[in-house]
């Protein structure tokens, strides 16, 4: 029972306890809150004392104004008392001679006494009606000071941000469409005076190599008893020799340029020398490769003297020289390569960037074509693997991987690179086709399109370098045309193998016809 009692005064003790506490939270909070609130009185006050003051000394400004004018209209009303006293006094010697003119001047002098008089009301009038205006002013004023200065500020705050707003969001679209215009343009003129500094030739280049001969006496000998000597002129070489009718001529045929030309070399010399057989082969053969890789070297090292490259890897330099034997649809490649990086070297000057980087970028951007074991990555890829491998600026790796968009771009060279590579293989005359893969190329690329639900029909046009897209009008709007154009092009750009670049154009037209009967 006791710790029941205990417990109890414990509870009533804690609430006493309790609202003690409150009370003097809530007494402190209306101290503090009485504090504030009379500070604010005292600006209110201090800020309407300063309007009354400015207003009272506007006023007394005009009064002065208004005092100044009376003064002025006394000084000339005294001028003209003055002038009036003189004619006055003309007239009182006139009086002397002439008797009876003084009562007519007697009454001139009256009636202009009362018109000083009348003068004089006058003015007493104006002066009471200007203490009267300034009473009003003074009322007026404060009846405007009746407004707080905080809502007067907020007026003038939310005033000005409304029109500064305005004036910045107007200023913004007018910057904007300047400098878009201006970016379309500067663009457009680095690429013509880009494409116009590089002297560009069309390199066009087969799977044969046509060997001539002096006589048709000589292609026996090639062949050699039981065709032994060809046979190992194809074992030793890797490329297929046909000795058909056409007269002094032998076709060597493969894909590989590099060993195309180590037969025609071995063929030439052995041709030269007489001595035909199989031993006498592979000799020349060995002594052609070893022939071919000096020269795939010193056009490397000659290329990146040429271009002002320096501290290439030999590496890097003896794929730089197997380029000038690998073709891109018919292109050089090394020519393909040159040409790209004249072109980012131009364009990187007229943006102020590292011309020396960007030449290198463009150099080496096609590295990924050449190697000796092709791995199964894209070239780009490939490339910038390399470019790392040897120890390539991280800006130059970059652009290398990124000018096909396989990796993400991370610097200004990249761009550049991609876009200079795009004009050199998309020139007139820069590339070829087998017709058929030509046309199959054209096919796939509007039954690809074709397929997407709404395409009506789809025409591929500019040598594929454009598809445009007929869309109906009832089964697709506006935002979902300029989605299926993104949707295709990415489709096209995994799928299909193409040079150079290809523009979609989905075409959505509304048609109304009538018939006049």
């Amino acid at each position: 029972m006791d710790e029941i009692l205990m417990g109890a005064a414990a509870v009533v003790i804690g609430l006493i306890v309790s609202w003690f506490l409150m009370m003097a939270m809530l007494n402190n909070r209306s101290k503090r809150a009485k504090k504030e609130s009379e500070i604010i009185v005292r600006e209110a006050q201090t800020e309407a004392e300063a309007i009354r003051k400015e207003k009272e000394l506007q006023a007394k400004e005009k009064f002065i104004q208004l005092k100044s004018d009376y003064d002025r209209k006394v000084n000339e009303h005294n001028l003209k008392m003055q002038n009036a006293e003189n004619k006055a006094k003309q007239r009182e010697i006139a009086i002397n001679h002439q008797q009876g003119d003084i009562q007519r001047k007697q009454k001139e002098l009256d009636a202009i006494r009362v018109n000083l008089s009348a003068q004089m009301d006058l003015l007493e009038k104006r002066n009471h009606e200007s203490e009267k205006l300034h009473k009003q002013q003074v009322e007026k004023l404060q009846t405007i000071a009746g407004m707080s200065g905080e809502e007067a500020k907020n007026m003038l705050v939310e005033s000005m941000k409304a029109e500064a707003k305005t004036q910045a969001e107007a200023y913004i679209n007018e910057t904007l469409d300047e400098a878009k215009m201006t970016a379309s343009k500067e663009a457009k003129r680095i690429v013509l005076q880009t494409i116009q500094r590089v002297a560009t030739e069309t390199v066009v280049e087969n799977a044969v190599t046509v060997f001539n001969i002096e006589n048709d006496e000589v292609k026996g000998r090639i062949i050699g008893r039981e065709g032994r000597n060809i046979r190992a002129l194809e074992a030793a070489t890797g490329i297929e020799i046909i000795v058909d009718d056409t007269p002094e001529a032998i076709i060597l045929s493969g894909f590989d340029p590099v060993r195309r030309e180590v037969a025609r070399l071995a063929l030439h010399q052995l041709v030269t020398d007489g001595r035909i057989h199989p031993a006498r082969i592979e000799e020349v053969v060995l002594k052609v490769q070893k022939q071919v890789d000096d020269e795939i070297i010193e056009t490397g090292k000659r290329t990146a003297i040429d271009l002002g490259i320096h501290g290439l890897h030999s590496e890097l330099i003896r794929m730089i020289g197997r380029m000038k034997y690998r073709s891109s649809y018919g292109q050089n490649l090394l020519q393909h390569s040159r040409e790209t990086a004249n072109l980012s070297a131009i364009m990187a000057a007229e943006l102020g960037l590292s011309v020396k980087l960007a030449k290198r970028a463009g150099l080496l951007h096609d590295i990924g074509k050449v190697p000796d074991d092709e791995p199964e990555l894209p070239h780009a890829i490939f490339g910038m693997k390399l470019a790392e491998k040897y120890k390539e600026r991280p800006e130059v790796s970059n652009a290398i991987g990124a000018h096909h968009d396989e990796v993400e771009m991370t610097s200004l060279i990249a761009p550049i690179v991609q876009v200079c590579d795009a004009i050199s293989g998309a020139r007139p005359g820069a590339r070829r086709e087998v017709v058929e893969s030509y046309i199959k190329r054209l096919k796939d690329m509007e039954d690809l399109a074709l397929s997407y639900p709404g395409v009506m029909k789809t025409f591929a046009i500019q040598a594929g370098r454009e598809l445009r897209v007929i869309v109906g009008s009832d089964k697709i709007n506006d935002s979902e045309a300029e989605r299926l154009s993104a949707d295709i092009a990415r489709k096209i750009q995994e799928e299909m193998t193409y040079p150079g670049q290809v523009r979609i154009t989905v075409i959505r037209e509304v048609r109304s016809v009538n018939y006049a009967k």
